[in-house]
């Protein structure tokens, strides 16, 4: 496990979201997730709802950089945002040491297209280049998911390296943290 620091808010606010722990009120919204399937179709696939189920029982708390992208005005989950430190025995990395601070967001479907994840990584990246020290922060994404490309070029990261992982080719794009500083 890694001794780096990730973000250590439990809650991150935007204008229309909140980011946040995970709820018991929030298991349907992630079998929704885990099964749709093209929400997973570049994140290998959908899985079984028993098999996501099993997880979900199995999981009690929160990972540190894990949350919730929640509507601030229902508290309704629509999506999840991750900020945490990326494996060093995973491929892609810009730093000699690696477990640089990985960005990676999935939203339901019936959020796509409104800007959500957009305004949650900012948030996101915000609030960590506000506590953390500047470091890369990467984004590692299927080459062939260009609205997930897209979105990272929108957040000012920029494309270094590509590599095999997961049976397809994926991007490796990164920006410093301190581009986020308020």
């Amino acid at each position: 496990m890694s001794q780096l620091h990730t973000l250590s808010a439990t809650e991150v606010p935007s204008e229309r979201l909140v980011l946040r722990q995970a709820h018991d009120a929030d298991r349907e919204g992630f079998i929704e997730l885990m099964t749709d399937p093209e929400v997973r179709a570049y994140l290998g696939g959908p899985r079984p709802r028993s098999d996501v189920e099993q997880f979900l029982d199995k999981v009690v708390e929160s990972r540190p950089g894990n949350y919730v992208i929640a509507d601030n005005t229902t508290n309704r989950l629509i999506g999840t945002l991750m900020l945490a430190r990326r494996s060093t025995d995973r491929p892609g990395h810009v730093t000699e040491d690696g477990e640089e601070l990985e960005l990676g967001y999935v939203l339901r479907r019936n959020a796509w297209g409104a800007g959500f994840a957009f305004e949650a990584a900012t948030a996101a990246l915000r609030a960590a280049a506000d506590e953390l020290p500047d470091q890369p922060v990467v984004v590692v994404t299927q080459t062939a998911n260009k609205r997930s490309l897209k979105l990272a070029a929108r957040l000012g990261f920029r494309p270094v390296s590509t590599f095999e992982e997961f049976g397809a080719e994926q991007t490796l794009c990164t920006v410093p943290l301190s581009m986020f500083r308020t």
